[in-house]
C-alpha cells in the first residue's frame, strides 16, 4: 500500500514539472527573442505587427484585481463578522449554504451574469459608450471572490479563543470593540489568507472576464474604459496563434504562473506563521 501512494505522489510531483518545464522552456526562449524588457514593459500588444508588449495587460490584470479587492474585501469581512458573532442560528442556516453556493457557481454563470445585467446597467448609468469596462469587471470579480474570504475569515474568528472575548468584555469594552480590537487582531494571518487567495482567484480569473472586459489591451485612464487581462489574451488568442505569436501566449501563462506562484508561497508562509 505505500508503494501505491509513493506512485500516486510521483505522478502528481512529475506532471507538475512537466508542465512548469515546459512552460519555461517556451517561454525563456521567446522572452530572450522579444527582449525581457520591450515583453515586460511595451505597452503594444499587436501580434500581427510584431509586436509583444504585456505592459498593458499586466496593468489591466492589476487594476481589475485591485478593484475586486477594493469592493470584495471591506464586503467580505463586515459578512464574517456578521455571521460569527451577530447572525441569529435561523439566518445562519441559510447564510452558510447560500456562501458555499455561491463559491460553486461556476465563472462562465458569473461572466454572463456581468454581460446581461451589470453591462447594460453600467452603461446607462453612467452613460458610456460601453459597460464592458474595468470597473463592470472589478464588480463581477469583487462578487465572485466574497465566498473565499467570507469563509476563511469566519473559520478564523471562531478560532479565536473565547477568552479573548470575554476578558476584553470583563474589561468593559462593547461588543464592537472586542471583536475589532481583540478578536480581529488574533485571526490576523487566517484574514490575511483569504485575502490573498481571493487575490489569487481574481487574477487568475479568465472566463468570466473575456465577458466583460472589452478585451481593449490598452491602459485604462477611467473605470468606465475597456481592459485586457493576460488570463482573458491567452483564451481569445490561443486557438488561431501560430509561431511567435503562440510562444508569446505562453509567456503570458507564465507571467500568471510567477504571481500564482507569489500568492501561494505568501500564503504558505502565512499559514505556517499562525501554527
Amino acid at each position: 500500500m505505500r508503494i501505491l501512494f509513493a506512485v500516486a505522489a510521483a505522478i502528481f510531483i512529475l506532471v507538475v514539472l512537466v508542465i512548469c518545464v515546459y512552460l519555461l522552456a517556451t517561454a525563456i526562449p521567446t522572452i530572450a527573442e522579444i527582449g525581457f524588457v520591450d515583453f515586460l514593459f511595451g505597452t503594444t500588444w499587436v501580434p500581427s505587427a510584431g509586436y509583444y508588449g504585456v505592459g498593458t495587460l499586466i496593468v489591466g490584470t492589476a487594476c481589475a484585481t485591485a478593484g475586486a479587492l477594493v469592493i470584495g474585501v471591506p464586503i467580505g469581512l463586515l459578512v464574517a463578522v456578521f455571521m460569527a458573532f451577530y447572525c441569529p442560528r435561523p439566518v445562519y442556516r441559510v447564510m452558510k449554504p447560500l456562501t458555499n453556493i455561491l463559491a460553486g457557481i461556476p465563472s462562465i454563470v458569473y461572466g454572463y451574469f456581468g454581460l446581461k445585467v451589470l453591462v447594460p446597467l453600467i452603461q446607462d448609468m453612467f452613460h458610456a459608450k460601453s459597460g464592458t469596462c474595468l470597473l463592470t469587471t472589478a464588480i463581477v470579480l469583487g462578487i465572485m471572490i466574497l465566498p473565499t474570504i467570507i469563509s476563511i475569515t469566519e473559520n478564523a474568528l471562531r478560532a479565536v479563543p473565547k477568552s479573548y472575548y470575554e476578558g476584553t468584555i470583563a474589561l468593559g469594552a462593547t461588543k464592537e470593540r472586542a471583536i475589532f480590537r481583540t478578536i480581529f487582531p488574533a485571526a490576523k494571518s487566517g484574514t490575511v489568507t483569504s485575502i490573498i487567495l481571493g487575490l489569487g482567484r481574481a487574477f487568475g480569473e479568465t472566463a468570466a472576464v473575456v465577458f466583460i472586459c472589452g478585451n481593449s489591451p490598452a491602459i485604462p485612464d477611467s473605470l468606465l474604459d475597456p481592459i485586457r487581462t493576460l488570463s482573458s489574451n491567452i483564451a481569445l488568442e490561443m486557438g488561431y496563434a501560430t509561431g511567435l505569436h503562440r510562444e508569446a501566449l505562453i509567456a503570458c501563462a507564465v507571467v500568471l504562473f510567477v504571481f500564482i506562484l507569489i500568492i501561494t508561497l505568501l500564503v504558505m508562509l502565512l499559514r505556517r506563521k499562525e501554527k
